[in-house]
């Protein structure tokens, strides 16, 4: 008999500039890089998916064909299941499945959005369907199942990041506008704090208090929104603001042309990499200074990176927790010892290809 095998893997991602950008429709740039979740899976001939996820010590089983009931908070592989499904997408046969990965999780390096987006691809595959050839639709498809499906704040950067790969700018809006950057990059090195992170918490209070203050602003100039050019009149009006609102106001449009002269800077024929980690620190100087998401770990790390002879270094993802990355072309060996010394978990990591599918028919008689 002829039995199926599917491989699919999904890279996490660093967010290099653009930190709470996503989600107001602002432009972002990200790397995907070599840590990943690979999914391997065989056809059987039940009508179950029988999951294994042995890194966090957890199995799940459920019928295929069938809308799934959540049974936990954000029970992101029932909801993938349950996206295909509406749209009329389902294997017809069971499948036997294993979930492996190497990306820290809950340390805002995009492992939840890695994990929906090979899931998404492997169901695809598994189904026949000729979007698990398009990383776009996966990564719309993953982006509906991790946030849209469960009304959370975030945007879509990790989606499009872990499946398109490579280096990215996504421009927001009505048109999603995404570049690809041939990559000049070498190696980061990664560190995680150990401190773990409430991503939907900290999205949800910097995006309400945000749009708190466009609605402030609009008040009095009602064409204002994120994407509009400063002139003095706006200028005014965010001075009228309250502190909190005017502190993450001012931080959401430093960050925007911050993230402008990064796509300028990866569209020039020569490469700048100290300009690029000079990006990388104005960008950590709006984290802690104005949205305030940072820790006494947090600047403990980065700068010790910085002193270690780092051209640049940020925290990575929604913040208060998780990990850092420093832009280590020249020596990451010694920055990623300096961090470890702080009690961190550093990673050597480099710009890697996205989502990858691959589909092996063994033959036995």
């Amino acid at each position: 008999m002829e039995k199926k095998k599917i491989l699919v893997s999904a890279p996490g991602r660093l967010c290099l500039l653009g930190e709470h950008q996503d989600y107001f429709g602002l432009p972002i740039i990200a790397a995907a890089i070599n840590l990943r979740i690979y999914i391997t899976g065989i056809r059987t001939d039940e009508k179950h998916i029988k999951l294994a996820l042995p890194d966090i010590g957890e199995k799940d089983e459920f019928p295929v064909g069938k809308e799934l009931p959540y049974s936990q908070e954000r029970d992101y592989l029932k909801s993938a299941v349950n996206i295909l499904l509406r749209k009329k997408i389902l294997p017809e046969s069971g499948w036997k499945a294993r979930v492996r990965g190497s990306i820290p999780i809950n340390s805002g390096t995009a492992s939840s959005s890695a994990l929906v987006v090979a899931w998404i691809g492997f169901l695809l595959k598994a189904s026949g369907d000729t979007r698990a050839s398009s990383p776009k639709e996966i990564a719309e498809l993953a982006f509906q199942s991790e946030v849209a499906e469960f009304k959370e704040p975030g945007g879509k950067m990790d989606h499009y990041s872990s499946a398109l790969g490579r280096v990215i700018s996504i421009h927001f809006g009505k048109n999603l506008r995404v570049n690809s950057f041939k990559s000049p990059l070498k190696n980061f090195v990664l560190a995680d704090s150990l401190i773990r992170k409430n991503t939907t918490g900290t999205l949800g209070f910097i995006k309400s208090h945000v749009l708190k203050a466009v609605s402030l602003i609009k008040n009095n100039i009602s064409d204002f929104n994120l994407k509009s050019p400063l002139n003095s009149d706006i200028k005014e009006e965010i001075e009228k603001l309250p502190a909190t609102e005017k502190r993450l106001l001012k931080g959401t449009l430093m960050t925007k042309d911050i993230t402008a002269q990064g796509e300028n800077l990866f569209k020039q024929k020569k490469f700048d990499h100290e300009k690029f980690g000079t990006l990388l620190s104005r960008q950590q100087d709006v984290i802690r200074n104005y949205l305030q998401i940072s820790s006494p770990k947090i600047d403990k790390m980065i700068d010790t990176a910085l002193d270690s002879g780092a051209l640049g270094a940020k925290i990575n993802g929604s913040g208060e927790g998780g990990c850092i990355f420093a832009y280590t072309p020249n020596n990451a060996e010694l920055v990623a010892k300096k961090l470890e010394n702080l009690g961190a978990k550093a990673y050597i990591v480099h710009v890697d290809k996205g989502i990858t599918i691959h589909e092996n028919n063994e033959h036995h008689s």
